[in-house]
């Protein structure tokens, strides 16, 4: 690619979009393992069914059909005891929130109270966008505070299931228990100075979320049964997605299900951006050979037309000299303009195809006749 290079902005958006068709196509797939996962359950549970039903004469009532979930009841552990290893790598698990011990209370309001607390302190200012001139909105984390006691699912019959590493799960949106945004006051000079600064400070927003007790938590992780009888819902040890859930399990697949579609559309979009940037680089390339040919068949068919050509004689050098090298006769004539003013090797070691007199575009050279 001799005399060919890709320019600096090429070459950004070339590596972007590569980067970020990866990036998004890695999301992809790991997003759509997870829903995959979540379509192997139903699959999981008819197996278990069919076991269960090998020792028992009557359907487990843990089993429905139209929802691939567990009801937590007694006959739970009857199902476990027929998986191996009493485990099951990935289980929808729907229940009631309560307490082990002592739950928390909310510091707002004091009837609240939960097995999960967040509390949350944000800045929130507005910043002078010189690009577009414009005021964008900025947030930043002052104070945030996570508590947490343990808790356990209940089901109808009172049966529990132990959650642990609550923090570890995705999509566990809680309820705000607290909203409050603490407003500035400002003077003239403060406001003069914001302008001057280019940030405006508009105050702090303070709030609270709780995973309140008795609040229907959708599960999905591994689920075991411990030794001493318990039943308890972990993250997944084959490195599954694990979530809780205040939504039912069809309402999180389709969240998961709309968030694969988001990455997938990212990854097509990256990479047709970079796919854009090759065929334009293709198309300079080929425009780059496409111009080497032609100089080549000009200088073919100079040498050609120049055999053709009476030599010019020794003593005629220096008053024909070119004016570039002034050390070689001119022997061609820049067309369109008619400049008879540099010799061929000259010609060709032009940076721009402009004539050196008058700077217009060079369409063709041919050698000069001397009568």
């Amino acid at each position: 690619m001799d005399g060919f290079s890709v320019t600096i902005t090429e070459a950004v958006c070339l590596g972007t979009s590569i980067a970020l068709s990866g990036i998004c196509y890695y999301l992809y797939r790991k997003s759509r393992a997870t829903v995959d996962k979540l379509d192997e359950i139903n699959t999981l549970l008819m197996f278990l069914n069919r076991a269960y039903r090998r020792g028992q004469s009557s359907r487990p009532a843990a089993y429905h059909k139209e929802a691939p979930h567990f009801n937590i009841d007694k006959k739970l552990k009857d199902i476990l005891k027929v998986t191996p290893g009493a485990c099951l790598q990935y289980a929808v698990i729907e229940g009631a929130v309560k307490p082990v011990g002592k739950p928390l209370t909310s510091l707002f309001q004091k009837e609240a109270v939960g097995v999960l607390q967040r509390y949350m302190l944000k800045e929130h200012r507005l910043v002078w966008n010189r690009l577009s001139s414009t005021w964008t909105d900025s947030e930043l984390v002052l104070h945030q505070r996570v508590n947490t006691v343990p808790f356990v699912l209940v089901g109808a019959d009172e049966t529990t299931i132990k959650v642990l590493s609550p923090l570890q799960a995705s999509g566990l949106n809680m309820e705000i228990t607290h909203e409050k945004f603490h407003q500035v006051n400002y003077g003239l000079g403060d406001i003069i100075g914001q302008y001057l600064s280019g940030e405006k400070l508009k105050g702090q927003l303070e709030t609270e979320e709780m995973l309140k007790v008795g609040t229907t938590l959708t599960g999905i992780g591994e689920l075991i049964l411990d030794t001493d009888g318990t039943l308890n819902l972990r993250p997944p040890s084959n490195n599954a997605q694990y979530f809780l859930s205040i939504t039912d399990f069809d309402t999180l697949r389709q969240e998961q299900e709309n968030m694969n579609l988001w990455w997938k559309a990212l990854a097509i979009a990256s990479a047709l951006a970079g796919a854009l940037v090759l065929l334009w680089l293709s198309q300079r390339f080929y425009q780059h050979l496409k111009v080497r040919w032609e100089r080549e068949e000009m200088r073919r068919e100079f040498e050609r037309l120049r055999a053709e050509v009476p030599a010019e004689p020794e003593e005629n050098y220096i008053e024909n000299a070119c004016v570039i090298c002034l050390s070689r006769p001119r022997d061609c004539v820049l067309l369109d303009c008619g400049h008879v003013c540099c010799c061929h090797s000259c010609y060709t070691a032009l940076p721009q195809r402009r004539c050196p007199i008058c700077r217009q575009n060079i369409s063709r050279v041919m050698p000069v006749y001397h009568a």
